[in-house]
């Protein structure tokens, strides 16, 4: 499926991602996306793309199915190690925000990657482009709501090792299921079904998973704290989530989600 033309160049933000720290302690992430496979239903012939495929895990599964599939990340350490992985798969380096192919997809599929692209707007409009009439869209990302507790907690330790500028840091989009329901269908993408839930999600390491998924997936955040007060910091974040999040040995973090089929017209 070598018929990508990425309208973009690919930018530094993939320097957040781990590869071997996502795979090896936040395996989770896509192991959740089982039941969003099962929504997709591949078909063998069926021409699908991986939207954020991370280290490739998922995409593969789908051509397990005999799906003619290509996975697509803007992070260059990601797609590295899916090439490593699988590489007798497709892995195309591009922005969501602006990318394109020569041919349509038959569905573009996506988990635990949406609420990190902060141009919705355009990421919707490059999917819509991107099906051909009648084919679906299936996702599942963070919703309204989605870590409130640990995102709260992060804002009060911030405030307590004296720092501000936090306020400005938000790499996260979280609609409410009304909100995206109307940017999909402003896109000409009909929602079939959407679905809004909670699922409390146990985080691996222990004792030390908190701090794991902070240094994972807010390394952000921890790189414009001084280094001095990063300690500090993740400290007074476990402090205030212990009581409610740390459970029989083992930190929990706060997860709501959107999953969402929709098609694009006409049907």
């Amino acid at each position: 499926m070598g018929d990508t033309t990425p309208g973009q160049s690919p930018v530094s933000a993939g320097k957040r991602w781990d590869p071997e720290l996502y795979d090896g302690r936040h395996s989770w992430v896509w192991k959740y996306g089982a039941d969003l496979l099962e929504l997709l239903s591949p078909r063998k012939g069926e021409r699908i793309l991986d939207l954020g495929c991370g280290t490739g895990h998922l995409t593969q599964q789908i051509a397990l199915a005999g799906a003619e599939v290509a996975g697509l990340d803007i992070s260059l350490p990601m797609i590295e190690q899916a090439r490593k992985n699988y590489p007798e798969l497709n892995f195309v380096l591009a922005d969501a925000s602006a990318f394109e192919f020569s041919q349509p997809f038959d569905a573009v599929f996506s988990n635990a990657a949406l609420h990190w692209m902060v141009q919705p707007r355009e990421v919707v409009a490059c999917v819509a482009r991107a099906l051909n009439p009648g084919a679906r869209f299936v996702a599942e990302f963070g919703g309204k709501g989605n870590l409130r507790a640990l995102r709260e907690a992060l804002d009060d330790a911030w405030k307590a090792v004296g720092l501000r500028q936090h306020e400005q840091w938000n790499p996260w989009y979280f609609p409410s299921i009304g909100e995206y329901a109307s940017l999909l269908e402003q896109h000409g993408l009909a929602v079939q079904s959407a679905w809004l839930f909670d699922r409390p999600t146990a985080l691996e390491d222990g004792e030390s998973g908190l701090r794991a998924w902070l240094e994972m997936f807010a390394c952000d955040l921890l790189e414009r704290t001084p280094p001095e007060l990063r300690e500090k910091l993740i400290q007074g974040v476990e402090e205030r989530l212990r009581p409610t999040e740390f459970r029989e040995g083992v930190w929990y973090a706060d997860y709501r989600r959107i999953r969402v089929l929709a098609r694009r017209g006409p049907f």
